[in-house]
């Protein structure tokens, strides 16, 4: 364009067009701030990150600046086509998320969303995205499933909201929606993942995201111009934190002693009772458990004290291997990765093994047609699931011994026939519990660019899961004593599919009003076969149990079809008025195949409003305010979570006597509910995101409160009607919560040092507001209104009946060194009208915290997770705090005349456990752990360019070093972090510290 009155060989201007990508992903940009540097002159990038800006011939700076990246300026000289690649900020890497079906800038979104970034899943060994997930993102709950290899973390979003439906979140992997677990991940793999909170953010996966979504992105090609191979490794040893204490053998002796004296069996050769802290060698002698078993009697004369931990526990290794090739040009962009991850567990026998391959791949055709592809094989087996060896060793006698004198191992080495000896379990091929997956998981698409803004994509994803499960139980165990080997076989095989067609249109209006609208049909249908056989006398134990036609008696044949079918339709509508004014509209309606035929069909809505605060004129002159912003909004999610055929009348086999002969017929066996139909949760959530003081101190802050009606429950039925309960939907619930999270730059020094903390609080509370008959309780089920849905209801001890008390224990049917129980209504007795709420496993709070320091090459980190309030009902005690004086257990305070104790009643040998023993069980859950600690160095590129790499990096990582939890040190549990109420019963192991040594190296 020529000016009026001036030179046109000097101010000529010319239009310079481009597209800008990230370096991370290669996907466009938008938003991008194009400034021709020193004027006013300026535009941004649309959504599929291109622009177009007038500049003069001469001298012309461009510079390019995006929140989440680093500011980049280039020079146009005689380029009327610029495109540029920007590389991430760390410091505000999570300003770009993904919402499902797309991404926006953080500034853009109105959903709860939390970001979990490579960074913080690379930052300690970890074997499932769970881990990488807990203390991380605020809102969500993630305890660990114990150390035994392969476990897998539970994970709930904003707590529970249903009792039969499901609480578990939807994992949505490069767009397609799992089926299957998502331990099948390799962690390597994954870019980033984020998490979809509220109904808003949720409303767009329908019925799939009631209890909130997980999207996991994986790590994709780039446009480089070079292929860059990368290599991350390392290998630790795992041990266990502690030993559970136990008494050693004088100790046990003396316990079973006393369980003796207080039932009067512990006496003379006179007949007289022998006093607490007297040992006679004649009253041992009729004590069945000590002198009258001549093998502990040796051992009670020799002092024998076998530590049975100590022979069942072993130094776990754990390696990881995982090599990534990345690369592209402008039109085929891969990603190609290999991994190897193996974990032996700290017992014999315990172990998980994974290999896995991904190729990732993305072609633009033309300039109106992408494809890709993203492919992943995996393939694990796991050993030891079931197994129990290390519980077994909490009961075994000490005064028993594992050998004999020439090193054989003796079976039974107490005359108990309950009691084998543990380490015949872990002899090789006594035990196999062994499952075995293979796994196909792919997403393909295909994009077509129809107009300016307009494109339309298919996405195909097929999953396909074998799993075989193998089961063998030898003659020579303490399951068979003897008896004929048992094995069985369960085979699965799991095919389901996604193919989504999805519309999206992006257009700017004026530059100001940007409209986004999204339309999808998805259809999703899952295929399940199930087989199992279990047979009796295998002839040959090394046949284990892979020729079970050669066994003597078929226990049991099994064999089981089931397939669920969703179709949706969906539609989304996103506007921002110059970045100022957000609104997000959604609709979905999901049919599903597990309900009945007068109510497949749910819709789902949901709206956002969102404000930027700091984008509005009057917040300019206020400089230390980067970004402020609120959000509020409301939907509505559904839950199909019943299994399928539920709401169809089933019949089941009845047996007849025909003569000698059994006949056999059907008979109704479930009352099928046409009308069920689908629980639905409400959410309303108000939001605040802000940044301070150029990024220094950024992240958001929710309130919530989420409504679940028409639960879907098994309403109890008399038995006069022939069946027991029938599936309705009855009954509401309610969660409400805080969320904090945040990331603080505390120091940047020009000298290199810099420390940052990131921040997680996380507050909820549950509540049932009614039931099958309104707000009434259910206390068969433990079910309270008001209360969450899982609640402790029982008597409450309140310390045991000491010596100056016996007329009152009396008074109350017990006897002094029992366990005395609150009398909640003073009528001077206990019964069941005396019971009470104990508590919940819900916690007041969790959190977590992070702090990273980094000078020049080095850097350390280290990871505090912590849960507060929660009541853990420890099952590990019941099971191992009989206080009967038969078996060895777990060493407590327990009473005595001599040892007034109100911690633990006095051992009896007449009672298996004691009365009101449950009351033992509860204790305050609260704990502390320091999750990781992570040091290493990071070669200068000189260096490692003189080494022939692109980057090294060298580091060392312990996990779990220290737990702080008074179950742990004062009642000797095992792990304060549990599932559900039930903190782990025998079949548990102990917590384990890991220790790590591993590189990061890219050529």
């Amino acid at each position: 364009m020529v000016r009026p009155g001036l030179s046109s060989s000097v101010y000529i201007d010319r239009s310079v067009t481009g597209k800008i990508t990230a370096l991370e992903d290669n996907t466009p940009v938008p938003g991008v701030s194009v400034v021709l540097k020193g004027s006013r002159s300026g535009t941004n990038t649309d959504v599929d990150g291109k622009f177009k800006i007038d500049v003069p011939e001469e001298n012309g700076i461009l510079v390019f600046s995006a929140v989440g990246f680093i500011t980049q300026e280039v020079a146009v000289g005689s380029k009327s086509v610029i495109d540029i690649v920007l590389t991430g900020d760390l410091k505000t890497l999570g300003e770009v998320v993904v919402v499902g079906y797309g991404t926006q800038k953080k500034s853009q979104t109105t959903g709860a969303i939390s970001s979990v970034g490579s960074k913080e899943i690379n930052e300690m060994p970890i074997t499932n995205l769970g881990q990488a997930l807990q203390g991380r993102a605020a809102g969500v709950d993630v305890t660990q499933a114990g150390s035994k290899p392969g476990s897998v973390p539970r994970i709930l979003i904003r707590g529970r909201r249903s009792f039969n439906a499901g609480n578990d979140p939807l994992y949505v992997v490069d767009g397609i929606p799992l089926s299957a677990g998502y331990e099948d991940m390799n962690p390597n793999d994954i870019q980033s993942m984020e998490v979809l909170k509220d109904a808003t953010a949720t409303a767009i996966y329908g019925a799939r995201g009631a209890n909130g979504v997980i999207i996991v992105s994986t790590k994709r090609g780039a446009v480089k111009g070079k292929t860059t191979v990368s290599y991350d490794a390392y290998v630790g040893v795992s041990k266990a934190l502690d030993k559970i204490e136990l008494f050693n053998g004088s100790e046990f002796a003396e316990f079973v002693r006393e369980s003796y004296r207080a039932t009067g069996g512990y006496k003379d050769a006179n007949g007289n009772a022998v006093p607490t802290g007297t040992v006679d060698a004649a009253a041992d002698a009729k004590v069945a458990v000590l002198g009258g078993d001549p093998n502990v009697a040796k051992g009670l004369a020799a002092g024998t004290n076998t530590d049975w931990q100590d022979l069942i526990l072993k130094n776990g290794i754990m390696t990881n291997h995982s090599v990534g090739v990345q690369g592209g040009n402008e039109k085929t962009q891969f990603y190609v990765s290999g991994g190897y991850f193996r974990d032996e567990g700290i017992v014999e026998g315990l172990d998980f093994t994974r290999m896995s391959l991904r190729a990732n791949i993305d072609h633009n055709v033309n300039n109106w047609l992408k494809v890709g592809l993203s492919s992943y094989s995996m393939h694990s087996i796991k050993n030891g699931e079931s197994l129990n060896t290390y519980g077994m060793t909490i009961n075994q006698n000490p005064l028993g011994r594992p050998y004999d004198d020439n090193g054989v191992l003796i079976f039974s080495p107490t005359n108990d026939a309950l009691l084998t000896n543990p380490l015949a379990e872990i002899v090789p091929g006594a035990q196999i519990d062994q499952i075995k997956r293979y796994r196909i998981f792919n997403s393909l698409f295909t994009e077509f660019k129809i107009l300016e803004g307009l494109k339309y994509r298919v996405n195909f994803g097929p999953d396909l899961t074998i799993a075989r499960g193998g089961r063998f139980i030898g003659a020579k165990t303490n399951a068979r004593k003897g008896g004929d080997a048992q094995a069985a076989s369960v085979n699965g095989f799991g095919f389901n599919y996604t193919l989504e067609n999805i519309l999206n249109y992006n257009k700017t209006f004026g530059g100001k009003h940007n409209l986004n609208v999204t339309l999808l049909h998805s259809i999703q249908r899952d295929h399940f076969e199930g087989y199992s056989t279990n047979v009796q006398g295998v002839p040959a134990e090394t046949q284990s149990f892979h020729n079970l036609g050669a066994a003597t008696s078929i226990l049991g044949v099994g064999s089981a079809l089931t397939q669920w079918t969703i179709n949706s339709y969906m539609g989304r509508i996103n506007y921002d008025f110059n970045d100022k004014y957000l609104l997000t509209l959604t609709i979905r309606r999901d049919g599903s195949s597990r309900f009945g035929e007068n109510s497949k069909y749910g819709n789902f809505p949901g709206i956002a409003v969102g404000w930027n605060l700091s984008n509005e004129p009057f917040m300019k002159t206020v400089t230390w305010l980067d970004l402020l912003k609120v959000r509020v909004g409301w939907g509505k999610v559904g839950n199909q979570g019943v299994s399928p055929y539920q709401t169809q009348g089933l019949l089941g086999r009845t047996a007849y006597a025909w003569g000698a002969t059994p006949a056999y017929g059907y008979r109704p066996n479930t009352i099928g509910n046409p009308d069920l139909r689908w629980e639905s949760s409400s959410t309303s959530n108000i939001g605040l995101d802000f940044s301070f003081l150029s990024g220094k101190i950024q992240g958001s802050l929710e309130f919530y409160e989420t409504h679940t009606n028409d639960l879907l429950l098994s309403d109890q039925l008399p038995g006069s009607t022939g069946f027991s309960a029938v599936t309705r939907n009855v009954g509401e619930t309610r969660n409400r919560g805080i969320e904090l999270g945040f990331t603080t730059i505390n120091i940047s020094s020009a000298s290199s040092f810099k420390w940052t903390t990131d921040f997680q609080f996380t507050k909820n509370t549950e509540a049932i507001l009614s039931l099958y008959n309104g707000k009434v309780d259910d206390v068969g089920n433990g079910w309270f209104i008001g209360r969450p849905l899982s609640t402790v209801y029982n008597y409450r001890k309140i310390g045991i009946w000491q010596t100056n008390e016996a007329d009152a224990a009396k008074s109350f049917a017990t006897e002094v060194g029992q366990i005395k129980i609150k009398d909640i209504n003073g009528d001077g007795k206990i019964n069941a009208d005396d019971r009470e709420i104990i508590g919940s496993d819900v916690p007041d709070f969790s959190g977590g915290i992070t702090n990273r320091l980094t000078f020049k090459g080095f850097d350390l980190s280290f990871f505090f997770f912590t849960r507060v309030g929660n009541l853990i009902r420890s099952t590990f005690h019941n099971d191992n705090n009989a206080l009967a004086g038969r078996y060895q257990q777990i060493k407590v305070d327990y009473w005595t005349p001599n040892n007034p104790t109100n911690e633990f009643p006095r051992p009896k040998s007449n009672q298996e456990f004691p009365v009101f023993g449950s009351t033992l069980t509860y204790f305050d859950g609260t704990f502390v752990k320091l999750r990781n600690i992570n040091f290493g160095y990071t070669f200068t590129p000189t260096m490692a360019k003189k080494m022939g790499m692109e980057s090294l990096r060298l580091y060392s990582s312990i996990q779990q070093p220290f737990i702080w939890s008074e179950y742990r040190t004062k009642y000797n549990g095992v792990d304060p972090e549990s599932t559900g109420l039930a903190a782990g019963g025998t079949g548990v192991t102990p917590a384990t510290m890991v220790i790590t040594v591993g590189l990061n190296v890219k050529f």
